[in-house]
């Protein structure tokens, strides 16, 4: 494995010290070494809602300095800059040079998770038809120093952008000093007293990651089906869209969003259209922890933020920030007497179970469930 330290050095001799993107669990270490470097002022690590901008970032960067910056990504992500890279920073528009570094996930042959297994096979084949040069990053450090003067080259060369593909497993963890987060709850037990109060006909979008997990497991500790739940595995960022959709579709059914902050923030657009149409039986809940944790718990920008505010100002009818497990119960006795669109924005510590699994059905046997319960 390459030592964060050791591959910082390499970047710093080329005055690569400006880092910006959403996290990939693919090389969490790093990014949990970029972060606390950021906090030491050693380097920047901007923190951005979504790949697209860190693109951006990275080519206002350049343009103010005259640096290369760094954008850092899971190949999942790759799709959100494809607009950014070639009608901004392609060499037949502005040509602005920036290395991006990209998790490897659904990794051909090796064991992964249904929803990476797509782009895992066409992430080469996507930077190709951009025209973009990549390398895979090595797992020998002399290799790395060389990889990494090459892209250097590169860029100053052409003055357009070069990816490093990162496996898992050649970047090693970095343990940081976790921040104390004091609210009562963590997001299951949030989410399981919300389950607990939903009708029979009530129906749950919920938003990737840890979330969607939780959420099937608790299904499963009371042997109920999962046809009221719509599992993203992937899509990061689409639940509300996804949600609003069903809601102006079924409006005798209820739609319950069980979002994130960092997968709101990704799309935070979809509040406005939200509030546009203004769906009475539409319920957005988000669990904010302040951090992107089944990426390995990096922050993002919520901290300080109140959604609940945001979503008032977008035409949510009703909105509430809470941070107690009391004030929780209170609001759950009334969140169902009143129309939507309604916000309920619940402030939990990071963190989840060592034992968490993993849905054990497949995603087209869970769409298919629930089109059976929606129809």
């Amino acid at each position: 494995m390459i030592k964060c330290d050791e591959l910082f050095n390499i970047f710093k001799k080329y005055d690569l010290i400006f880092f910006t993107g959403v996290p990939d669990s693919t090389f969490n270490g790093w990014m949990s070494f970029l972060d606390e470097a950021n906090n030491k002022n050693i380097l920047t690590n901007r923190i951005v809602v979504n790949e697209g901008d860190g693109i951006h970032h990275a080519g206002a960067y350049n343009i103010a300095t005259g640096k290369f910056g760094v954008v850092y990504m899971q190949n999942a992500g790759l799709g959100n800059t494809i607009n950014p890279i070639t009608s901004y920073a392609d060499s037949e528009v502005y040509s602005i040079p920036m290395l991006l570094m990209i998790g490897l996930r659904g990794e051909p042959g090796a064991n992964d998770e249904p929803q990476h297994k797509k782009m895992g096979k066409i992430t080469t084949k996507l930077l190709e038809t951009l025209g973009m040069p990549y390398e895979i990053l090595p797992d020998d450090i002399d290799k790395v120093k060389k990889s990494i003067e090459t892209a250097v080259k590169f860029m100053k060369d052409k003055s357009t952008p070069y990816a490093l593909i990162i496996k898992r497993g050649i970047i090693e963890n970095y343990k940081k000093e976790e921040e104390i987060q004091e609210y009562d709850m963590l997001r299951e037990e949030a989410l399981t007293l919300i389950a607990d109060e939903l009708g029979a006909n009530d129906v749950v979008i919920s938003t990737t990651g840890k979330t969607s997990r939780e959420l099937f497991e608790y299904r499963e500790f009371r042997n109920e089906g999962h046809g009221k739940d719509f599992l993203n595995v992937g899509g990061m960022g689409g639940a509300g869209s996804q949600a609003l959709e069903i809601a102006l579709q079924k409006p005798n059914r209820k739609v319950f969003v069980f979002d994130g902050d960092g997968a709101l923030l990704m799309h935070a657009g979809i509040l406005a259209t939200i509030g546009y149409y203004k769906p009475k039986n539409f319920f957005h809940i988000v669990f904010d922890n302040e951090s992107h944790e089944s990426t390995g718990g990096q922050p993002t920008v919520s901290k300080g933020l109140d959604f609940s505010k945001i979503a008032k100002s977008f035409g949510y009818k009703n909105t509430c920030q809470i941070k107690t497990r009391n004030e929780l119960m209170i609001k759950l006795r009334d969140i169902q007497k009143e129309n939507g669109p309604q916000m309920m924005v619940i402030k939990v510590r990071r963190g989840s179970r060592d034992n968490l699994g993993r849905p054990t059905t497949t995603p087209i046997e869970n769409k298919e469930k629930f089109i059976e319960n929606l129809r």
